[in-house]
């Protein structure tokens, strides 16, 4: 099976700081974290709640494919995807 992303729906996580989403091996569900600094740009250091779901979602196509790639690296249930990650 491969990693899809059926399921739109994202939400921030104030305690991590940064956008929650899933995607799906099969029936087995994958956990993502994109820290908001990856969703920042150069001329707006910080951004709020709306800011980052609104960056996730004008940014999503890339950063599902950074969540695969993470994913086919190392199998795992959870990840935390960094800036470093969507540069890749």
């Amino acid at each position: 099976m491969s990693l899809s992303f059926p399921n739109r729906s994202r939400s921030f996580d104030e305690n991590r700081k940064g956008v929650r989403f899933l995607g799906y091996d099969g029936m087995f569900e994958v956990r993502f974290l994109i820290e908001a600094t990856a969703l920042r740009s150069t001329d707006q250091p910080s951004r709020s709640e709306i800011e980052c779901l609104d960056a996730f979602d004008a940014e999503r196509p890339s950063i599902l494919e950074a969540a695969s790639k993470a994913y086919n690296r190392s199998r795992r249930n959870n990840y935390t995807l960094t800036a470093e990650d969507i540069r890749r």
